[in-house]
């Protein structure tokens, strides 16, 4: 896209003055031409259909060709974007040769198609150069015959080859306009597929804010696509009672995010209804839903800047003492009084100056800064030490009683004390229950303590 954005602005940038420039110019050559000598401007007449028609042949051919050039460009850029995120697993994994080699085939591809695309774009200039000393030869033999027999002067026929020369230059002005604008219209086709992407959710109609944290899940289905085969979700019936704290668990590919991330409409239930504060989500509006729904996903993600600007991504008017409550619960204060600068720490691209576990807590504390009615940890403590762990549980508890939890987590330890814990798998609800209640009577819920209890021991 930014190859794209690049082209059309030179083109517009390039192309304004010569797209001006070179009509009035070929018009005002035209005037005086045929004012000067009609008999001969027929000459130069008959050569225009042909420039045009060479104009038109070879831009045509070129339109797909700088689109199938463009594409093999995105892939250059997607292997150079995928290496330079990925350099530390590339290093490690001692593929640097392979994908030097991965990355050479994606650019000869990228070669081959520039070649072609070019092979044509130059013929422009030796098709007009041809007809235009073509058209210059003739005007030179009509008009020395028409000097012969006296009916045309001389100095008429050097002020006629004048202005054949203008025309003819600015037929050249307009094909290379006309050559910019062919790459530049396929770039701005690419640039409005983006444009005019139409959002998969809708924003719902009601602007009333989400007075309770309550959820309830409604015989819900759900897949990412209305072509799949299977459901990811499937009949999913679930209440989740307002400041109440529920653990999600399962088995990988068990769909435990995909089941929180409809809460906040991140996508969309296939069938069924989903339910916050007694309303269809769909009814709420977009801003007024996910405001409400504070969410911690499993990749954390910080932007460019320092601590306290990606904190005030949960509230821009967030006062110092707001940012230190938040930090405190998330137990991110532990980390930040070791910084000179404190929250004015850069944390360069992608939070690259801070710890995985750093960056997991400072997603939570920008996460409670919304004082959400619900807060969704989705595998959020993974990179986080068990001690520290219960010291988050322990201050989401005390601090913030009235907000209702839901912690995804492969861990037993961080939703022991849950309200309710919810065993999914394959998609579905295979039990729920507290506890104690799940140990008793579920085998997949006390297989998965049996394990950690083993693997703790060891």
């Amino acid at each position: 896209l930014t190859s794209d954005i690049t082209i059309l602005q030179n083109a517009i940038c390039n192309g304004l003055r010569p797209i001006v420039r070179g009509p009035t110019m070929l018009l005002m050559g035209l005037a005086m031409s045929i004012l000067m000598s009609p008999k001969l401007a027929v000459v130069f007449l008959t050569a225009i259909p042909i420039l045009g028609c060479s104009l038109y042949l070879i831009l045509k051919k070129l339109g797909p060709l700088y689109a199938s050039m463009q594409k093999a460009l995105d892939h250059v850029n997607a292997i150079i974007q995928e290496n330079l995120i990925a350099i530390r697993t590339v290093k490690s994994y001692v593929r640097g040769d392979g994908e030097c080699r991965k990355f050479g085939a994606v650019n000869e591809r990228f070669r081959r198609a520039s070649e072609r695309s070019f092979h044509y774009a130059v013929l422009i200039l030796p098709c007009f150069q041809a007809v235009m000393y073509a058209t210059i030869v003739c005007i030179l033999w009509f008009g020395g015959n028409m000097i012969a027999v006296g009916s045309l002067q001389v100095g008429k026929l050097t002020g006629f080859l004048s202005y054949v020369l203008q025309i003819l230059n600015s037929l050249m002005m307009i094909a290379n306009v006309f050559l910019m604008l062919s790459r530049s219209m396929t770039s701005t086709e690419r640039i409005f597929e983006v444009l005019d992407e139409k959002p998969a959710i809708a924003d719902g109609p009601g602007r009333a804010p989400v007075e309770r944290g309550s959820v309830d899940f409604d015989h819900v289905y759900f897949k990412y696509r209305p072509d799949a085969r299977e459901y990811v979700l499937s009949d999913i019936c679930l209440h989740i009672e307002e400041g109440s704290t529920v653990g999600i668990i399962g088995g990988t590919g068990s769909a435990k995010s995909s089941l929180v991330q409809l809460i906040p409409r991140l996508y969309d239930v296939s069938s069924g209804t989903l339910r916050v504060s007694g309303r269809d989500v769909r009814e709420y509006s977009l801003a007024r839903l996910r405001d409400a729904v504070g969410v911690v996903l499993q990749k954390n993600i910080l932007f460019s800047g320092t601590i306290r600007e990606n904190l005030l991504w949960g509230n821009e008017k967030a006062t110092r003492e707001d940012l230190d409550w938040a930090c405190r619960i998330a137990c991110a204060d532990e980390f930040l009084s070791r910084f000179p600068q404190g929250y004015d720490t850069d944390l360069g691209q992608g939070g690259v100056n801070v710890s995985g576990g750093q960056k997991q807590r400072l997603c939570i504390a920008r996460a409670l800064l919304k004082r959400p009615k619900i807060l969704i940890l989705d595998d959020s403590t993974s990179a986080v030490d068990a001690a520290t762990e219960a010291r988050i549980r322990d201050s989401l508890k005390r601090e913030l009683g009235g907000m209702t939890k839901i912690m995804v987590t492969q861990r037993l330890n961080s939703i022991r004390d849950a309200d309710q814990i919810v065993v999914l798998e394959n998609g579905r609800i295979n039990e729920t229950g507290t506890h104690g209640q799940l140990l008793a009577h579920n085998p997949i819920y006390r297989d998965i303590y049996e394990l950690q209890e083993k693997g703790a021991a060891v």
